[in-house]
């Protein structure tokens, strides 16, 4: 699993990412709001600990920002305001989870496999676009100009997952445990195939967009300039 850490009490981000290590995860950390906002975008991570009071740019609206961008890590936003108004908008700016300074590394691991352990939850968009095509994720229709394919409900997992994350290296781990489940038992093969099937239906629709594969690491859908 892969953490990215955004919060300026350099102690504790400090603090966190060693204790993370130790116990497996990925971690990357950054200490303001604008770093932040790179960061978020440049990679994919599996969870975001924010921070409300950042520099540079504050935690709700860095929050409002990444989800106005349409991008649907799970956040859970860390912060010494505790009052139920402070919660209530930090929930209502799309948070995951909201946990008060100081807590306990035990209830803050808890409270980060509790938000992996649930499945990803959309917006009300049912057709997504870019580049030349359109998926209907409703009907699981991909359509490149006037030619329209039906995929079947993996592929249409996958084409949904990588079209609400284009132009982002998508780690094979971040892939798997966001389309397949973080509990499922899932060779690498399979998702080899999958990406097989996906390049298949957009060469058969000789779209523009191609699925690269970024060595060593795991996969972007991008446009190809013509």
């Amino acid at each position: 699993m892969r953490i990215l850490i955004i919060e300026d009490d350099l102690r504790l981000c400090d603090s966190l990412r060693y204790q993370m290590e130790q116990d497996d995860y990925t971690v990357d950390t950054c200490h303001d709001g604008e770093d932040g906002w790179h960061m978020i975008q440049q990679q994919s991570s599996d969870v975001i600990l924010l921070d409300r009071m950042l520099p540079s740019t504050d935690g709700i609206t860095l929050l409002q920002k990444t989800r106005r961008a349409g991008i649907h890590t799970p956040v859970l936003m860390v912060t010494a305001l505790g009052e139920l108004s402070d919660r209530i908008t930090g929930l209502d700016s799309g948070a995951d989870d909201y946990i008060v300074k100081p807590f306990a590394y035990e209830e803050l691991m808890a409270r980060i496999r509790c938000i992996i352990r649930r499945p990803i939850q959309w917006n009300d968009t049912q057709t997504l676009s870019y580049g030349d095509l359109s998926y209907n994720a409703t009907a699981k229709e991909l359509t490149c100009r006037d030619k329209t394919i039906l995929l079947s409900k993996r592929e249409g997992a996958l084409m949904e997952f990588l079209l609400r994350n284009t132009e982002q290296t998508l780690p094979r781990s971040v892939i798997l445990s966001r389309v397949w489940g973080p509990d499922a038992a899932v060779e690498e093969g399979n998702l080899d195939n999958y990406i097989h099937f996906i390049r298949r239906r957009l060469s058969s629709l000789h779209s523009h967009i191609t699925l690269k594969t970024i060595r060593g690491i795991g996969y972007c859908l991008e446009e190809e300039h013509v």
